[in-house]
């Protein structure tokens, strides 16, 4: 049962058999029929049906500080059935199923056609690793502050997606669940405060932490309309009334997170950050200090200059973040 890429295309195709007119596609999500497709067709023909799009229509991944929900709510079993038919009275000429699990994940251009999520064997973890490990023991990291308990999601031996959490203090996972070590890496960033946790969707389709360590910086920003007001009351007016009258006044606020310094090979990271639709923001809730909330984001800047240690030194990275939302209320 392979394991699909749903944000980029995924083709099933059939030859079609001695005598055929036309062929049907259906497609089960969850075991439910959902959609069924047809093309015609002439025998010996290569008949090709493209389903992702279709497919990750009933992916919606959501976040709201509780990784628990993990499959199948971000993944999707799906049950592909092409059929050839050689005439209307539905005599079957060639048929072809497929089984897949889809992940809201994507292969790029190099990668090839209907990529898969890129695991040899299982189960993994669901994160890029660095690609100039020496030994199996120094493939995989992540970077956190002291003091902060995490989660890493990985891939199941049955191919569906699990979440694997860990304690304040811990350094390494050794060889549960994912069968190879995890390295966690202790970041002190208590110069500018706890850090800031963005967690997004990364290329696997997976549910992944990424801590910025430095200094952040909060904005708000308005637009408005406005319109000449008429105060004349007889032959005078009121000088405290407004002349310039304001309306439609819309506010959005972003935050600007500056990473700290990460390894080169960490570039991937931030690449598929970039590259994300889905981010949410952990931040303290400003209204009760002691809690915490979970704020969707949206990544506001539009390309990265991958950085290398040979050109800067050091490896850092700024992101600025808009709020998924107006700030004053106007949702009706």
């Amino acid at each position: 049962m392979a394991l699909i890429a749903l944000r980029s295309p995924q083709y099933k195709s059939l030859t079609a058999g001695a005598g055929s007119v036309y062929a049907l596609c259906t497609i089960k999500i969850g075991g439910v029929l959902k959609y069924t497709l047809r093309k015609e067709a002439a025998p010996s023909q290569v008949v090709v049906f493209e389903i992702a799009e279709l497919c990750r229509d009933f992916l919606d991944i959501g976040f709201d500080g509780d990784y628990s929900p993990a499959s199948p709510s971000q993944t999707l079993t799906i049950e592909t059935e092409i059929n050839s038919y050689s005439n209307t009275n539905g005599i079957t000429a060639s048929t072809q199923a497929i089984n897949d699990i889809g992940y809201d994940a994507y292969g790029t251009f190099m990668e090839g056609a209907n990529p898969e999520v890129p695991f040899g064997s299982r189960p993994t973890w669901a994160v890029s690793y660095n690609p100039n490990h020496t030994g199996i023991n120094d493939k995989y990291y992540v970077f956190l502050p002291n003091n902060i308990a995490g989660v890493i999601p990985y891939i199941k031996i049955d191919g569906l997606l699990g979440y694997q959490s860990y304690g304040a203090t811990a350094t390494q996972l050794n060889n549960t669940p994912a069968g190879i070590r995890m390295n966690i890496v202790r970041i002190d960033c208590t110069k500018y405060g706890d850090g800031h946790k963005i967690t997004f969707v990364n290329k696997f389709g997976a549910l992944q932490d990424l801590w910025f360590f430095l200094k952040s910086v909060n904005t708000t920003t308005k637009k408005q309309e406005q319109f000449q007001r008429n105060i004349i009351n007889g032959t005078t007016y009121n000088v405290n009334q407004h002349t310039k009258q304001v309306f439609n006044t819309i506010a959005n606020t972003s935050i600007t997170l500056s990473s700290g310094y990460y390894p080169e090979w960490a570039n991937q990271f931030f690449e598929q950050l970039l590259l994300s639709e889905k981010v949410w923001l952990t931040r303290q809730d400003p209204f009760d200090i002691s809690d915490e909330q979970v704020v969707p984001v949206n990544v506001k800047k539009s390309s990265m200059v991958q950085k290398t240690k040979l050109n800067e030194k050091l490896i850092d990275y700024t992101f600025e973040f808009d709020m998924s939302f107006d700030y004053i209320n106007n949702i009706r």
